[in-house]
């Protein structure tokens, strides 16, 4: 006897494993457009304020591991992460880096060394710049707020996971006069830093933006994947609406097998 739900179940994880395929085959051969995401194209001009004003740049991933729940936005952050290291290395500005947990420490200082090698600087890595502070949520908070307001820094960057110290965070980068770009997936915690910050990415916009910067075609193609399976479920929702409202149940039917 079939189960219900078995069978649109089967149909479904077909067709979302056909649109990824196609986006990492299409990802590999063209590559995709991505349009301007603001936070991510600040970037340049902040570390370039930071610069002019002789002023360092703080950075944080936030206190969550890169495995589990939080490893999406905490990897996107350290992708940024890069990108925002080489730049530093680029205009011989300083970067330090607070983050709270033991593994994303290691894969920091190896980010953040890399950048500098990238960049043909070497010897202007210091790993003394990462610091690892709790993996106790306001312990690194407080950690956090202390190297801002010692290093006053001119550009502040909170990109990776962050639960109820994000709005903390946010102010204190306001109360130096820090230009402030954040991002996260956690969305009870974006509209605090929308509120709070100059620049933020949202969600799956920050995700994005974590895979444009590493130029991996399996991540960026991934993610157009993703957004097919998101263009075929609102075209059938669509159809659905039209479908019920013409009392037509043949739809509802099919899901139900």
């Amino acid at each position: 006897m079939l189960i219900q739900g078995r069978l649109s179940g089967l149909m479904a994880l077909i067709i979302i494993f056909a649109c990824i395929q196609y986006g990492l085959i299409r990802a590999r051969r063209k590559g995709f457009y991505f349009r301007p995401i603001a936070g991510l194209d600040a970037v340049e001009e902040a570390i370039g304020r930071a610069t002019e004003m002789g002023k360092p740049v703080l950075y944080s991933p936030g206190y969550a591991d890169v495995a589990g729940t939080t490893a999406p936005p905490t990897i996107a952050g350290l992708d940024l992460l890069s990108h925002v290291g080489r730049l530093a290395a680029r205009y011989d500005t300083t970067i330090v880096v607070t983050v709270g947990h033991a593994n994303t420490y290691a894969l920091t200082l190896e980010v953040l060394r890399n950048a500098y090698l990238t960049e043909g600087k070497p010897d202007a890595y210091d790993p003394e710049s990462v610091y690892f502070t709790s993996d106790v949520q306001f312990a690194f908070t407080a950690a956090t707020l202390g190297l801002v307001q010692r290093e006053k820094p001119a550009a502040t960057f909170y990109t990776g996971y962050f639960a109820a110290e994000a709005i903390i965070l946010a102010e204190a980068a306001a109360a130096v006069n820090s230009i402030s770009i954040a991002g996260t997936t956690n969305y009870f915690q974006i509209p605090f830093f929308v509120a709070a910050c100059d620049y933020t990415m949202i969600g799956e916009e920050f995700l994005a933006a974590g895979a444009f910067i590493s130029k991996d075609p399996m991540r960026i193609g991934s993610i157009a994947g993703q957004d097919y399976v998101k263009m075929l479920s609102l075209m059938l929702v669509l159809v659905g609406i039209v479908m019920r409202t013409f009392k037509n149940d043949w739809l509802v039917t099919l899901l139900k097998r």
